[in-house]
C-alpha cells in the first residue's frame, strides 16, 4: 500500500490510498495528484500494463517498464502538460513493442542521436577534446567553409566513399596541396568521431571513407618547395634590407616587418615564431663571453610547432638587432605594429615581395628558413644541429631523441655565430663590391 499525497488544504494534506499503487489513468486523476516533497511516487496504469506516471518534486512524467533481453529497463516517454494521457498511452504501446521485440527505446534513442550529429558539431567536439594550436583550429575551420561547405550540416553517417572520391578529384583539379590537407582534416575528424560517438559501445561508422583515397593510393604528390635566396645573393639581400632599415620614411610596422625577415634569416626561424615574440622571452643580457667579454642573448619559445619549449642561443648579429629596435608600455611584441589590431605584424609579403623583384627569385617568409637551412649546410653545420636551431622534427634517430638536450641549446652558440658571422661578411663584401664599381664609374 503506497499513500499518495493529493492537494494541501487549510494546512493539512488530505490523503489517499491506492491499492497496489495502480489506477486508471486520466487527466482528472492525475490533475489531482500533488508532487512529493522528496522521494518520486510511481503510479501504474490499470489499462495498459507497464505504462505509468511517475510523480517528482518538479514535475509529473509518463514512463513505461518493461525486460529488454531479460534486463528491466524504464522509459520517459515525457512530460504531462507536454503529452495527454491519451497521446501517453499510444507511445507506450509503440515502447512496449519496440522493447518486446529485444529493442531498448533509450539506447536507440541515443543511436539515432549519434547517427544524426553532423560534421560541424563532430569539428567543434574536437577541437575542444584536442589542445590545438591556432594554426590546426584555422585549417579545420577553413576547410568546413570552403571544401566541406555542403557537407559541413550533413550527418557523418551520410559521407560514403564515393562522395569523398569525387569531391577529392574535383578539389585536386583547383588545388592538389589543399586537397591534401581538407581531406587529411576529414580524415581525423571521422576518426575521432569512431571512438567518441559510440552508443551502445558500437561505432556510428564502421569505416572511415576517407580510406578509399589510401586504399587507391591517389593522394597528390606534392613536390616540396625548395625556394630560397641562392647562396651568392645572401650579401645582396642582407645589404638591401640594412638599406631597408635606413629608410627615412619608414613606419613602425615597417621597420619591424624588415628587422623580422633579417630576424628569420640570422636564426631560421619561422615566420609565425617572430610575429608573436614578445619581449618577456627575450634575454639580451643572458651573459658574458669570458674570452671577447662579449654580451651574450638568449630567446625562448613558449609555444612551438612541435609544441616543445625551447630556449636558443642568439648570435651577436641577431642580438644587435633586438637591441636597436625600440620598446613602448603599450606594446609587448618584439616586432610590433602601430596599424596590426593584434599588435605585431602581418604576413611579410611586403618586404619579400621587394626582395623577389630585386633578386629575380621568387620569396616567401616561410623561404628565409630555407635560405637559413642552405647556409648552414654550405658552412658544413651538421644536419642534426641545424634541425636543433630551427627547432624541426627530428625523425626516429634515437640517440638524438633520447639522449640529446633539445630544450636548451646554448651549446649550439658556436654554430649560430658561425652562420651570423658569415652572413655579415658576405653583406661586407657586398657593399665593398658596390663601393668598387662606384669607384670605377667615377674614374671613367
Amino acid at each position: 500500500m503506497v499513500t499518495i499525497c493529493l492537494p494541501e488544504e487549510q494546512g493539512i494534506f488530505m490523503q489517499s490510498v491506492l491499492k497496489n499503487n495502480k489506477k486508471k489513468l486520466t487527466k482528472t486523476v492525475i490533475d489531482g495528484f500533488s508532487l512529493p516533497k522528496k522521494s518520486p511516487v510511481f503510479i501504474w496504469d490499470t489499462e495498459l500494463k507497464n505504462f505509468g506516471i511517475k510523480l517528482n518534486p518538479t514535475g509529473k512524467v509518463f514512463i513505461v517498464q518493461s525486460r529488454v533481453n531479460g534486463q528491466s529497463k524504464r522509459v520517459k516517454i515525457g512530460d504531462y502538460g507536454v503529452f495527454t494521457v491519451d497521446e501517453a498511452r499510444r507511445a507506450a504501446k509503440q515502447f512496449l513493442m519496440d522493447m518486446s521485440n529485444g529493442i531498448n527505446p533509450t539506447e536507440e534513442k541515443k543511436i539515432k542521436g549519434a547517427q544524426a550529429v553532423t560534421i560541424e558539431e563532430v569539428a567543434q567536439d574536437y577541437i575542444n577534446d584536442r589542445t590545438l594550436k591556432a594554426s590546426s583550429i584555422h585549417d579545420i575551420n577553413k576547410h568546413l567553409k570552403g571544401t566541406f561547405k555542403d557537407w559541413k550540416d550533413k550527418p557523418i553517417t551520410d559521407i560514403s566513399r564515393d562522395m569523398v572520391l569525387k569531391l577529392f578529384r574535383q578539389r585536386s583539379e583547383q588545388s592538389p596541396a589543399q586537397a591534401n590537407q581538407a581531406f587529411r582534416v576529414l580524415r581525423a575528424l571521422l576518426n575521432y568521431s569512431m571512438e567518441a560517438y559510440r552508443p551502445g559501445n558500437k561505432p556510428i561508422i564502421l569505416e572511415n571513407p576517407v580510406q578509399i583515397i589510401s586504399g587507391a593510393r591517389i593522394w597528390n604528390k606534392i613536390k616540396p618547395k625548395n625556394r630560397r635566396i641562392p647562396i651568392e645573393q645572401i650579401g645582396q639581400a642582407w645589404v638591401m634590407l640594412e638599406n631597408m632599415q635606413l629608410d627615412p620614411a619608414q613606419t613602425m610596422a615597417f621597420r619591424s616587418m624588415v628587422d623580422a625577415v633579417l630576424f628569420c634569416l640570422l636564426t631560421g626561424a619561422r615566420w609565425g615564431e617572430c610575429q608573436k615574440l614578445t619581449w618577456d622571452n627575450v634575454n639580451l643580457e643572458f651573459g658574458v663571453d669570458e674570452e671577447t667579454g662579449e654580451i651574450l642573448g638568449q630567446w625562448h619559445i613558449k609555444d612551438p610547432k612541435n609544441t616543445i619549449p625551447i630556449t636558443l642561443p642568439l648570435s651577436s648579429q641577431a642580438r644587435v638587432l633586438l637591441e636597436s629596435k625600440p620598446r613602448t608600455k603599450e606594446n609587448k611584441f618584439v616586432f610590433c605594429s602601430e596599424k596590426s589590431k593584434t599588435g605585431y605584424i602581418g604576413p611579410g609579403r611586403f618586404v619579400t615581395d621587394q626582395l623577389t623583384e630585386a633578386l629575380g627569385v621568387e620569396l616567401s617568409a616561410h623561404d628565409l628558413r630555407r635560405t637559413f637551412r642552405s647556409i648552414a649546410a654550405h658552412l658544413n653545420v651538421e644536419l642534426w644541429r641545424t634541425k636543433l636551431l630551427m627547432n624541426h622534427k627530428m625523425g626516429n634517430d634515437i640517440t638524438i631523441q633520447a639522449y640529446t638536450e633539445k630544450s636548451d641549446l646554448e651549446y649550439l652558440r658556436p654554430n649560430i655565430q658561425t652562420i651570423g658571422d658569415w652572413i655579415e661578411k658576405q653583406g661586407k663584401l657586398e657593399k665593398n663590391k658596390i663601393t668598387d664599381i662606384n669607384t670605377k664609374r667615377e674614374a671613367v
